[in-house]
């Protein structure tokens, strides 16, 4: 018999959230971001919710031969280019498009021998100060990869460091959007600048020739807790579930867990859950995180443990033994209504974000489609 945890991916979610952003930009095409093993779900496993993308984007030549292995025939754009020059060779094999941030990567494709041209999109460094040319320097860029005859298409990006907020009353996109335009103005390519917040919350002004939905298609809400999944008509794409395989009477004084760091007030029933920091599931969440227990909302007491957690029964006299625990995701129906607890509750209990939780869960935990 397996342990009880269990981790359930959704594929019909993940289309409903791919055609929400689809929804949000309807003239545009959809990179589905599947970077990081799909955000945790698994690329085999979350193809078939997203196979009606317009395009895949992704880090590593590794994971574009799983899809090219899927048998898909459309386009995959490296997001952060090739990391040395023999990756160019592989580009041309698997006919993958890749960004180009920096010079070293113009002087590969330069030295590059190749039958096929490559298609490529110049990063400007907007703001974000990661990876990307900066304003200055963009132009020249631009230049020297249109002489390349290793080069066939170019395209333009950027990404937005602040989408998913407004600092200080300050538009969070207005400068870098400005950068932007300033820099790409009279250049030909298509453009690429919505990550999943500037689709959701500024698509009238980002929705280019692409846009770029990540966390999004998972059923994350990158603008959390300002608004909720509900708000923007996303689904979780991932339950993480588990059982109650313990039972314990607390009476008050009595504590749970190491370090006793909860300690009862009351009589208080304890339901010991086979799920802990091993799982993935984050060792500080601390007293109160919420989940569901038989689909009703109850809370975690005391610390995490390696393979073990803490939940409140007091409330809820019918469970027990057995009873299903729903860590976050979709939770059993209740008199025929679905119950859900949005991983983003989740993690922002915990101190984190729900990226986070999506991509730790752990080895030895089992994953199927639902």
């Amino acid at each position: 018999m397996p342990r009880p945890i269990e981790a359930l991916i959704h594929p019909e979610a993940l289309a409903h959230n791919l055609g929400r952003a689809r929804a949000q930009a309807p003239n545009a095409r959809v990179w589905a971001v599947v970077k990081a093993n799909a955000y945790g779900h698994g690329i085999e496993r979350a193809f078939e919710g997203l196979r009606a993308a317009d395009g895949f984007a992704l880090l590593d030549l590794e994971e574009a031969q799983r899809l090219r292995a899927l048998d898909w025939r459309g386009p995959i754009l490296l997001l952060e280019g090739v990391f040395e020059p023999r990756d160019l060779e592989l580009c041309s094999r698997l006919k993958l498009w890749h960004t180009v941030h920096c010079e070293q990567q113009i002087d590969w494709l330069a030295m590059h021998k190749t039958h096929e041209p490559h298609r490529v999109f110049l990063k400007l460094n907007s703001g974000m100060n990661r990876l990307g040319f900066p304003p200055a320097a963009f132009r020249a860029a631009y230049a020297r990869l249109d002489a390349l005859p290793q080069v066939d298409e170019i395209g333009l990006m950027t990404h937005f460091s602040d989408a998913d907020a407004q600092r200080q009353g300050i538009d969070g996109i207005a400068h870098q959007l400005a950068a932007f335009e300033a820099a790409a103005d009279g250049l030909a390519g298509e453009r690429t600048i919505a990550n999943s917040a500037a689709t959701l919350r500024h698509a009238m002004r980002t929705a280019n020739d692409w846009v770029r939905a990540g966390i999004m298609v998972y059923g994350g809400v990158p603008d959390f807790p300002e608004h909720d999944a509900a708000h923007w008509d996303l689904r979780p794409a991932m339950t993480l579930h588990s059982k109650v395989i313990g039972v314990q009477q607390l009476q008050p004084g009595d504590t749970v867990g190491y370090g006793s760091a909860y300690r009862a007030e009351q009589v208080t029933r304890v339901g010991i859950v086979a799920c802990g920091y091993a799982d993935g599931y984050p060792r500080h969440a601390p007293t109160g995180t919420p989940v569901l227990v038989d689909g009703t909302r109850s809370r975690t007491l005391g610390r995490v443990s390696m393979d073990m957690l803490a939940v409140d029964l007091t409330a809820l006299p019918a469970s027990g033994f057995g009873s299903e625990v729903t860590l976050w995701g979709e939770g059993p129906a209740i008199d025929g209504k679905a119950s859900r607890l949005p991983i983003d509750e989740v993690a922002q209990a915990a101190g984190t974000i729900g990226y986070e939780l999506m991509c730790a869960i752990a080895p030895r935990v089992p994953i199927r489609n639902a």
